[in-house]
């Protein structure tokens, strides 16, 4: 290990992935050069539950001593619960000068709403709608078994509701009630429908805008996801930067000027 990471703290953002051969996962590769190319961590890596590289691979690549592991998910649930720390667990089992420290989810970031909210507004002014004039739906994964993704979505939706910037906010789900054309039935168009999917996987890229095809109404469009908003990168980098030593935080301003001159490089797996 280089003597330059044995006090620098390196950065895992760890995604849900897909495992299909044509699954993309480029909105997480693009957060990962952004964020290097910031300079807050000596590294960045990613890992995807299910794809490649996987955890262990993404952990394995880092060669910090402290790693920081950033789930890019919308909930505290399974994933985040259990399944991510056992596979991270598993991934340090031969390196025990090692540590990490897993943050809160993307989904419970308080600055979250914020960027779904520009998103929105975004979107009604590229379909020249008043924002105030339409209807917002969040929708995300649910589930049958675990209440936390329905729970982190109503928590946004209720924050969006608040704020008056919207006619009105509601939650569909996939996996559970409401359904997207539950939740579309009991609102007038028009209706801006945004994907609370941390990753451009199936469900962002391919199930919500078939769901919104299958309501036959032109006035129901799709504003995207969080895999693509802007404004992830600076959410994730606060969460990140707070997390950082004061005296390393002083030495990586001096590698970001570096690193944009030079351009990003990411540490990733080989695949």
């Amino acid at each position: 290990m280089a003597a330059e990471h044995e006090h620098a703290t390196g950065l895992l953002l760890a995604a849900h992935g897909e495992r299909s051969e044509e699954a993309v996962n480029h909105g997480v590769m693009r957060l990962a050069a952004t964020l290097y190319s910031r300079g807050i961590v000596a590294e960045v890596a990613t890992g995807f539950i299910k794809g490649r590289p996987s955890i262990g691979d993404g952990m394995r690549s880092l060669r910090c001593n402290r790693v920081l592991v950033y789930p890019l998910f919308l909930s505290a649930g399974y994933f985040t619960r259990v399944r991510l720390p056992q596979l991270l667990e598993d991934a340090s089992a031969a390196e025990p000068h090692r540590t990490f420290h897993i943050l809160s989810p993307l989904g419970l970031e308080p600055s979250l709403p914020d960027v779904v909210a520009r998103s929105l507004i975004a979107q009604a002014r590229r379909c020249a709608m008043a924002p105030k004039d339409a209807c917002a739906v969040l929708l995300a994964h649910g589930s049958r078994t675990d209440p936390a993704s329905r729970m982190a979505a109503e928590r946004i939706a209720r924050k969006l509701q608040r704020r008056a910037l919207f006619r009105n906010v509601r939650v569909a789900l996939l996996e559970e009630s409401p359904s997207l054309s539950e939740a579309a039935s009991a609102l007038s168009p028009p209706i801006l429908v945004f994907g609370l999917f941390a990753g451009d996987g199936l469900h962002g890229a391919g199930d919500a805008p078939r769901l919104i095809n299958e309501l036959g109404c032109s006035d129901v469009v799709f504003a995207g996801t969080l895999a693509n908003a802007d404004g992830v990168a600076d959410v994730v980098t606060a969460a990140v930067a707070r997390m950082i030593p004061s005296g390393e935080r002083a030495l990586r301003e001096t590698v970001r000027r570096s690193r944009r001159a030079t351009g990003p490089v990411v540490a990733t797996a080989a695949t």
